[in-house]
């Protein structure tokens, strides 16, 4: 694919947008791309980014990534008109089919893990849901897309240290605020999921995991979990083709 733009939009958090076909093969939000982040032998592994937006029009998605090591760091510097190498759109997203509209559909997302749910938050309200959205995050520097999903809905969001939005998790602003709702779908840190399972075990929903991958596309069995059926035994899904997105409480978090 081709690079459109690639520009810092909070601490260490990068925005590029990408030009290329495989965009016409995006099915559903939560997909991702698996990317060599050098032209160079090195690094070696693909890096797994969640596609966080599609513009089939025009042929162009954007992703949304953090700077945490050599490959992402290499990453942010590429320039407009390079050239990516690129894997995708890979794993199963989040099922719509489900939904009704006039339901009200809750959207939690930590950190990195709040890209993917953009574009189901717009593809919700198309289905004529409503959508409540809280975005959690370390401190002020590292907020990016508040606005943007209020183009969706209501938005809470919540800092640890209470430099911007609400002080404390984003379990704590959903009890605060009294939120009501009818499905969740959520993505961030294992914490966060875990928090978000105790608090509402019977609820319907999903979940998309991030996880360290090798291949991406289920031959190395990298990135297996297991299920909560059968949490020591033998079944499991692998998070790169099974998911990353997985029904609320179907896999060991």
């Amino acid at each position: 694919m081709i690079v459109v733009s690639n520009r810092e939009i909070a601490e260490n958090i990068f925005e590029m947008t990408l030009q290329g076909k495989i965009v016409q093969e995006i099915t559903a939000p939560g997909q991702f791309l698996h990317i060599k982040p050098s032209s160079q032998p090195m690094p070696l592994l693909r890096r797994p980014i969640s596609i966080c937006n599609s513009n089939k029009q025009n042929n162009e998605l954007t992703i949304i990534y953090r700077t945490e090591g050599e490959g992402t760091t290499l990453l942010s510097q590429r320039k407009e008109n390079d050239s990516v190498d690129v894997l995708g759109p890979l794993g199963n997203g989040f099922s719509l089919e489900e939904t009704k509209q006039e339901e009200t559909a809750l959207i939690v997302g930590g950190g990195v893990g709040v890209p993917p749910l953009y574009s189901l938050a717009l593809a919700l309200v198309e289905r004529g849901v409503k959508v409540t959205t809280v975005l959690g995050f370390a401190d002020a520097a590292s907020v990016f897309y508040e606005n943007r999903f209020k183009e969706a809905g209501d938005v809470y969001v919540s800092t640890i240290d209470g430099s911007a939005g609400n002080k404390g998790l984003v379990t704590d602003v959903i009890d605060r605020e009294s939120l009501q709702f009818n499905r969740l779908y959520a993505c961030g840190p294992t914490p966060m999921l875990k928090a978000l399972e105790e608090n509402y075990p019977n609820v319907q929903g999903s979940l998309s995991l991030e996880e360290r991958m090798g291949c991406g596309i289920g031959a190395c069995f990298a990135c297996v979990c297991h299920t909560q059926n059968d949490p020591d035994g033998t079944e499991y899904r692998k998070v790169c083709s099974d998911g990353p997105v997985f029904p609320w409480r179907e896999v060991v978090l």
